[in-house]
């Protein structure tokens, strides 16, 4: 298994999903898992220090662990099948070890809550793990997956959005003679 830290969550551009990225700080290589915005969220909270009026579910499964004599030994993400990740919740209870099957949201969001480690499969990291172009490494995440200075001025940040208006073709937009207006 490959220890992993969190290190951003993404918007993507091409569908409501987030996109959490795992580094392994050895190799460098890094692990985009699509999420849900609310799973993003989630996590984002935990990392960011923000308090919420009441506990989001996985502050419930925090407490229903702890409650239940049982500890967070760790978390792993363990397969990946047909596109989807898989991860597993290694819970400690009286002594006996048990793992219990979870989507990597809900595992990543729990361990960020009880401050436990993240693993990765080498098999999973093998065959999904990405070495970043240095472009894509530079760019500031939208969801910093950790308080940090902004990265850049302003200018700089919104020079990306600059560059994709420039890029459109608008001629495209223009219509036929045979293309009937609407209001």
């Amino acid at each position: 298994m490959i220890r992993v830290l969190i290190d951003s969550i993404r918007v993507s551009l091409m569908s409501q999903l987030r996109v959490v990225i795992l580094k392994d700080p050895s190799s460098g290589k890094y692990l985009p898992i699509f999420i849900g915005p609310c799973e993003a969220e989630a996590i984002a909270v935990k990392l960011q220090g923000m308090n919420v009026e009441r506990p989001l579910t996985h502050d419930l499964l925090k407490s229903v662990i702890s409650e239940l004599g049982g500890r967070i030994r760790h978390i792993v993400v363990n397969d990946l099948r047909q596109d989807t990740f898989f991860a597993q919740i290694i819970v400690e209870v009286n002594g006996q070890t048990h793992t219990i099957d979870s989507r990597p949201s809900d595992a990543i969001a729990l361990a960020v809550r009880l401050d436990t480690l993240i693993y990765v499969e080498e098999s999973v990291m093998d065959r999904a793990g990405i070495m970043p172009d240095e472009e894509v490494e530079n760019e500031p995440p939208v969801l910093p997956a950790t308080p940090a200075a902004p990265r850049g001025t302003q200018e700089d940040r919104l020079s990306i959005f600059e560059d994709f208006v420039e890029s459109l073709d608008l001629d495209d937009l223009e219509p036929d003679d045979d293309d009937e207006i609407k209001d």
